[in-house]
């Protein structure tokens, strides 16, 4: 039995040798101080090499002459959209206002309820119409600009606003054209300055050091 046992063992650990299994017999505790030279440690939760999870790269593969950020064109879609949406709730809760105002000295009823209700829809079907509008035109001028211009900057969302303005007010005679002017020109600045701040902000620093 002792005999048995001992080929046993032998013909394990031979079959264990051929494999890598044998040798000394070293435990974790051993092998945890050895350097990996030029190699980095391997992940304790992942048995993968943590050089493989860095991405060095960009994460997604970009077609040939196309820009890592989003045109004017593509961003239309999502200006018009936003706007037509934020128009419809503005105006729905104008129209909740206005409905309820105007029918304080009814009694709760279904005249009153179907009154609230014609406000309500009515009062979102025009901000919506009017905020919608006003994004297609701003749009459709920025995508010209950057195009006639070929550089998309700042620049360009000014002169969108401006010709919005005045397109938008140009039923009103020229006193109409130039206050829309007027007020896309003011708006667009305005955002154009919130975007530009911090960078503003961080040149006067260093002028002022």
């Amino acid at each position: 039995m002792e005999g048995g046992g001992g080929t046993g063992n032998k013909t394990a650990g031979g079959l264990a040798g051929c494999f890598g299994a044998g040798g000394a017999g070293y435990s974790h505790a051993d092998l945890a101080g050895v350097p990996l030279t030029g190699m980095n440690p391997l992940s304790p939760y992942l048995n993968v090499d943590p050089r493989y999870l860095v991405q060095d790269t960009d994460e997604f593969i970009l077609p040939t002459g196309a820009n890592k950020t989003r045109g004017r064109f593509e961003l239309a879609f999502f200006t018009i959209g936003g706007c037509c949406m934020t128009g419809a709730a503005f105006g729905a809760l104008n129209g909740l206002r206005l409905g309820l105002k105007e029918t304080q000295n009814m009694a709760w009823s279904k005249p009153r309820n179907v009154q609230i209700l014609n406000m309500v829809t009515r009062q979102g079907a025009l901000w919506a119409n009017t905020l919608g509008s006003l994004a297609l035109l701003y749009s459709a001028f920025g995508v010209i600009t950057e195009k006639t211009r070929g550089a998309e900057d700042d620049l360009n969302t000014v002169a969108a606003g401006t010709m919005t303005g005045m397109l938008y007010k140009c039923t009103g005679g020229l006193r109409g054209v130039a206050r829309g002017g007027l007020a896309g020109l003011t708006l667009t600045s305005l955002y154009a300055l919130y975007n530009n701040w911090e960078h503003m902000k961080g040149s006067l620093l260093q002028q002022s050091l």
